[in-house]
């Protein structure tokens, strides 16, 4: 098996009897939830939507948590310590939940659709439905997959270095255990498993995660402390850098945090389907900001962390591992090694077991909400075109093994994303991201908003557009400047290309074929745009979707956009 570049943060357990008993009882738990969440799945609209009976409260939970996986607790908390605020921008896109609520939703949850894909085929044909399927279930595999039980398993290697199978170490065992457990739970308790364990998960995940804030910040001698060393490296750990950063330039920030939020919260089968379990229109957009409210945690919960951590190695109270590359122990600390030196040196007996149960929950909550996704994309958007007329449970069946299809893919893919990842874990997931956002950002935008796209103008752009982010992200990942393996300066100019500003140049090529490649070809017709553009929305069906925006939903957008407004008014002085 591969061994993969990675330094144990101890060199023997650091469990003990208390710390395995918290552990076990968070798993009786969750298995009880799923178990009796799970019973009687009858059909599809049972396995893939919860039977379309979802309050709010859990919708915006599983949203939650589906978002916070283990590459959150393990990856943010390591950009905080290699690169400061510079990621808060994507952590702060609970503004985009609002978006979701107020203008996707209805269109959405009115489809009656199963899936993303399955509404934008009613839009712009099956041919445009099969791409968003297909570049969807690429993305699962490139990112979603790969990075949180790569996140997982790192954490898993350095509390319990010791634990090995023959020539097997801690590290894959981690990996294929919570693929395992997770899928298991999954596999046979649908969605209604995944959304009521998703409740007790965000619980943990907040209050674990606080439990290191706390005791962090006690070991240092409080905020002002932070805020003081931060402050003498203000340029490392500033919100905003400028233009001349060649990492994260504050203009290249604005252009692409905004595609990659548009796409993920808005537009991607993994959230979205959340809010398509609500039992009505309001509670879908009300459950969609109750996942944007608690979406303004982790700034808090896993970003200032690794501010702490790096604070405390800096001040020699803890000593984070140094970052290893080709064999060789450079100079700095390696970021995604944060989390679990934290958890090792500042907590107490019992406290380390709540903690790893709430990396267990962040990585078998998003997992979880995967392999739902992945089934509910292969089953109904691709699989159920080419088989038609079979029962429910045949399709049901299909769905879990499209699943383990993906999965292993990822799995496959981990070596190579580690390769890639040489700026943290977090970072690759955003990079690859940007590289794959672009055409369906455009694509929705385009299509809510301007009746004249058609379906050439889908197709063309988004085939376009996914082949140019997957050939900037191949160009990447196969060579590296670094390295000296560029063949030629071409080459080295692509690759080496800001990714920020590389996402904006894909949108704008992407929007480009989409409206050229339109009015090179005769306009859709009144009825195929019919209540699926802005424009098309009157009578009954207006008054629905603003009689939907009721009280309760006005309060819960108006508390996002201050608290992210002063989220940013903090953060951008705050080191001044």
């Amino acid at each position: 098996m591969m061994a993969l570049p990675l330094a144990a943060a101890a060199a023997e357990s650091t469990l003990v009897g208390l710390d395995w008993a918290v552990i076990a009882a968070y798993f009786g738990v969750i298995a009880f939830i799923a178990w009796w969440s799970g019973r009687n799945q009858k059909d599809t609209t049972d396995y893939f939507l919860a039977g379309r009976n979802a309050g709010w409260f859990v919708i915006g939970a599983s949203i939650f948590t589906s978002n916070i996986g283990s590459e959150h607790i393990v990856g943010l908390a390591g950009q905080g310590a290699s690169t400061g605020m510079a990621m808060a921008h994507w952590e702060l896109h609970a503004w985009v939940l609002i978006m979701l609520a107020y203008i996707f939703v209805p269109f959405y949850y009115r489809a009656g659709v199963y899936t993303i894909p399955e509404f934008l085929e009613k839009r712009f044909g099956a041919t445009a439905r099969g791409i968003l399927s297909g570049g969807s279930l690429a993305a699962y595999v490139l990112t979603k997959v790969s990075v949180t039980v790569y996140a997982g398993a790192i954490v898993f290697e350095a509390l319990l270095p010791e634990v090995r199978i023959g020539d097997v170490g801690p590290f894959w065992i981690g990996a294929f255990t919570t693929v395992i457990l997770t899928g298991l739970y999954t596999v046979f308790g649908g969605m209604r498993a995944v959304l009521y364990t998703s409740a007790p998960q965000a619980i943990i995940l907040v209050l674990g995660s606080g439990f290191i804030t706390y005791y962090g910040l006690r070991e240092l001698g409080g905020w002002g402390e932070m805020v003081d060393v931060c402050a003498a490296n203000a340029e490392k750990f500033a919100l905003w850098r400028p233009l001349s950063d060649p990492e994260f330039p504050w203009l290249g920030v604005l252009i692409a945090s905004p595609i990659i939020g548009i796409w993920y919260w808005c537009t991607d089968q993994y959230i979205v389907q959340r809010a398509l379990t609500a039992k009505d229109l309001a509670t879908a957009r009300r459950g969609s900001l109750f996942g944007g409210l608690l979406k303004l945690t982790p700034v808090l919960i896993f970003l200032i962390p690794g501010l702490m951590g790096w604070a405390l190695h800096d001040a020699g109270k803890i000593s984070i591992p140094m970052k290893v590359v080709n064999g060789v122990v450079t100079d700095q600390i390696d970021g995604d090694l944060v989390f679990p030196t934290l958890v090792t040196s500042l907590l107490p007996d019992g406290m380390r077991g709540l903690i790893i149960a709430c990396m267990l929950a962040a990585l078998m909550s998003s997992l979880a909400s995967l392999f739902n996704s992945s089934a509910s994309l292969f089953t109904v958007d691709i699989y159920e075109k080419f088989v038609p007329n079979k029962t429910q449970k045949h399709y049901v069946t299909a769905g879990r093994i499209a699943t383990a299809v993906v999965v292993l893919l990822g799995m496959i893919w981990i070596p190579v994303m580690n390769k890639i990842a040489g700026g943290g874990l977090y970072q690759y997931l955003q990079n690859a991201q940007s590289y794959l956002a672009p055409p369906i950002t455009a694509v929705f935008m385009l299509g809510l908003f301007w009746p004249r796209m058609n379906r050439a103008g889908a197709v063309w752009g988004m085939i376009i557009g996914f082949i140019l982010g997957l050939g900037k992200l191949t160009i990447q990942a196969l060579f590296g400047a670094a390295d000296g393996k560029w063949h030629t300066p071409v080459l080295a100019q692509i690759g080496d290309f800001n990714w920020l500003y590389a996402s904006g140049l894909l949108l704008f090529a992407s929007i480009a074929v989409m409206v050229v490649a339109s009015l090179m070809t005769p306009p859709p017709s009144k009825e195929e745009t019919e209540g699926l553009t802005y424009a098309s929305i009157t009578g009954d069906a207006k008054d629905e979707i603003k009689a939907s925006w009721d009280l309760g939903n006005k309060i819960l957008a108006s508390l996002i956009g201050l608290g992210v407004i002063g989220m940013y008014l903090y953060f951008t002085f705050w080191l001044k």
